[in-house]
């Protein structure tokens, strides 16, 4: 019997994820199955962090950086939505 907390549900995306390991709202376990994102109708493939419930994302601003060497992101708002991009792979 696998152990359910280990394996995220099939089709529960989590309201807030980030890609970034430092953040309090980094779950590999998530990010290995892949996320899709959809912002305002599109289609998105830069989004470092979002929030469906607050319809947010963050995004990196170009190359510039902080002075620690990470990047910087900006927040844009509107509808988020999120899914499984493992979802029906057998």
């Amino acid at each position: 019997m696998t152990d359910s907390k280990d394996t995220p549900p099939a089709n529960s995306v989590p309201d807030r994820l980030s890609t970034i390991p430092s953040s309090g709202y980094y779950e590999p376990v998530h990010l290995e199955r892949g996320i899709g994102i959809r912002f305002k109708g599109r289609e998105r493939n830069d989004v470092e962090e979002y929030c469906i419930s607050e319809g947010w994302i963050r995004v990196q601003a170009g190359k510039t950086r902080d002075r620690h060497g990470n990047p910087l992101t900006i927040k844009l708002n509107g509808e988020v939505e999120a899914w499984f991009e493992d979802v029906g792979e057998g």
